[in-house]
């Protein structure tokens, strides 16, 4: 059966700053779509995302959006003038009868409404666009990056909401672990064009990796085919080469054909060298506590960490990761117990917050003005573990060219941000890596990198991330942080950590229905009937049956108004939907309830 397209983009070309970014770009999204968008940093994701919500107007080409459907676009960075808190941001738009879906997706998210948009954070700011946009529910949702900010128990609950809802959505995201988990078709940024397969992230790298391959074969055997054709024209006589204008004219266009040949972008050639050896015991914390007021942020941890472990620190945004990193490394100080630090540690930080980044200074200046980085009297070069390079040289490593050498840090995308700290920090000797969310933005051939840089470094490791794939290939240790002050550690990954707490859960549970050998045998209690689950059900469906018959009284009341049907009527159809849908709900969950309840009384 046919799908209808939601949105179509034909023959789309854009330019920035004289230099192309789209040419000749045609693409479709239809209904049920689940599509990750994805491609190199600066290959013009978030912009092409930008021209499907119609932020950003092309050069030549068509956007074409049917009537009767809708695209939203979640905001990276929202403008809330106007608006007092974050909830009044989010609920803008909204018809009274859905309001109560933002607060709904605020706790899943993880954000307070009644915040002040003038406080929020970037975070906060950009949760609040992601709730607006899911209560909207428009019937194309464009996601730019929704998972930045956002905790793992976040994460989880979008991956739920997203796996069940029947709009269609474009994502883009650097967490592999989401996009396999969720997208069914792959459109592919690369040099300018698009492409598309219809299948989801999980295959995308096979794909990359034979068009890349199929490129090279082709390039090559056009490379001999030029060859042989010039070595006719110089060494052909003079005369059947003028009988013969067709085949140079023929060897002018394989010129032609191979000149145009744009080259894909090379991986980064970032390396990471340790310093001199540490000794064999890098941290050891013993019974250490930390508290803010009533808040609870560690009680009596302790841990050993020893040369080229890679310790993981995972939990929900507050838990207290980054405190408990900082009081590991000595920049903060436990409220009780101790923190020793082995000998010859050489420290090297990527903090989160891009902190040692000055947003003013352009790229260069943020190179040779580092005093650790800095060759005496040599203004165009700087120290690489011990040697001099040319600066642009050494930013060219990390995929900047040299019109960028001399642009400001804040012209930079996320993801360029994310690379340049990781040149700093790279240049430097050090046999300590502390990473504080090294992940977002960046894309998967650079995180592919990363991950194969810490895994040949011969330092010690401390990571903290909410990348589930990364922290699979990486860590060899994870520190659950679960808050209250409570922090476990589990060997291996994100996997191996879940693994462990379902065994130790299901042995707990074991152990408590297991009698003692010594107990007195206890009255038999006659069975209720049901199970634990059931159980558990029957005691929140009066709960959920209250919310449906609330939300259907709102929906009714809306539906009263005389002049909605002829004035609205996209608004008056959704409605009726959602009043029909609610309806059979309450229907299917009062009948639920009466089954139940005779099975608890049998």
């Amino acid at each position: 059966m046919a799908r209808a397209p939601l949105l179509q983009l034909s023959d789309i070309s854009l330019t920035f700053g004289g230099e192309p970014v789209f040419s000749d770009l045609s693409l479709i999204v239809q209904q049920g779509d689940r599509v990750a968008l994805v491609g190199r940093n600066g290959s013009g994701k978030s912009t092409l995302m930008k021209v499907m919500a119609a932020l950003v107007e092309p050069d030549t080409g068509d956007r074409v959006v049917p009537p009767g459907f809708s695209v939203g676009y979640m905001e990276q960075d929202p403008t809330m003038e106007g608006f007092a808190t974050l909830g009044d941001y989010a609920t803008s738009g909204l018809d009274p009868s859905e309001m109560y879906k933002v607060e709904m997706v605020a706790e899943g998210l993880k954000f307070d409404p009644a915040g002040d948009v003038n406080t929020a954070s970037g975070g906060e700011r950009r949760r609040a666009a992601l709730a607006k946009l899911m209560a909207e529910a428009p019937d194309l949702m464009l996601l730019d990056e929704p998972t930045n900010h956002l905790d793992i128990e976040a994460i989880n609950w979008l991956e739920a909401e997203l796996k069940q809802t029947r709009k269609a959505y474009v994502l883009i995201s650097h967490d592999r672990a989401f996009l396999r988990a969720l997208t069914k078709a792959t459109l592919w940024i690369d040099r300018g064009a698009v492409r598309r397969q219809e299948k989801g992230f999980d295959a995308f790298e096979a794909w990359r990796d034979k068009t890349w391959e199929d490129e090279d074969m082709q390039r090559h055997k056009l490379d001999r085919l030029i060859k042989a054709e010039g070595k006719w024209a110089v060494e052909g006589i003079s005369a059947r080469r003028k009988r013969n204008q067709g085949r140079v004219r023929a060897l002018q266009e394989l010129r032609a054909e191979r000149s145009s040949m744009i080259r894909r972008q090379g991986a980064a050639a970032m390396t990471l060298e340790a310093g001199p050896t540490s000794g064999k015991k890098v941290i050891e914390a013993v019974g250490i506590s930390k508290a803010y007021g009533e808040k609870r942020i560690l009680d009596d941890f302790s841990i050993k960490v020893h040369r080229k472990d890679r310790v993981a620190f995972v939990g929900p945004n507050g838990a207290g990761k980054t405190t408990l990193l900082k009081m590991l490394i000595g920049d903060e100080t436990p409220d009780s117990g101790s923190v020793k630090m082995g000998t010859n540690l050489e420290l090297a930080v990527f903090d989160q917050s891009r902190a040692q980044l000055d947003p003013d200074m352009t790229l260069w200046d943020s190179l040779t003005g580092d005093k650790d980085m800095r060759v005496s009297g040599k203004a165009d070069q700087v120290m690489v573990q011990g040697n001099p390079r040319h600066v642009v040289g050494y930013l060219k490593d990390f995929l900047f060219d040299e019109r960028q050498a001399r642009a400001p840090v804040r012209s930079l995308s996320g993801g360029e941000k994310a690379r340049l700290l990781l040149a700093k920090i790279m240049a430097r000797s050090s046999n300590l890596l502390v990473l504080d969310e090294p992940t977002n933005d960046l894309d998967v051939e650079t995180l592919d990198l990363m991950q194969d840089l810490l895994g040949d470094y011969d330092g010690t490791v401390l990571l903290v991330s909410h990348d589930r794939d990364f922290l699979d290939r990486v860590a060899t240790t994870t520190i659950a942080m679960e808050g209250d002050g409570r922090a476990t550690a589990y060997a291996g990954g994100w996997s191996d950590y879940q693994e462990q707490r379902q065994e130790v859960a299901a042995a707990q549970m074991a152990q408590t229905k297991t009698p003692k050998p010594q107990d007195k045998p206890k009255a038999v209690e006659k069975p209720s009937g049901l199970s634990f689950t059931q159980k558990h059900r029957l005691e929140a469906l009066p709960a959920e049956m209250e919310r449906l018959q609330a939300e259907i009284a709102k929906l009714e009341h809306y539906l009263a108004q005389p002049d909605l049907y002829t004035a609205e009527p996209v608004k008056f159809a959704k409605a009726t939907e959602g009043l029909v849908e609610r309806q059979n709900k309450l229907a299917a969950a009062e009948e639920e309830w009466l089954d139940l309840a005779e099975k608890s009384e049998s």
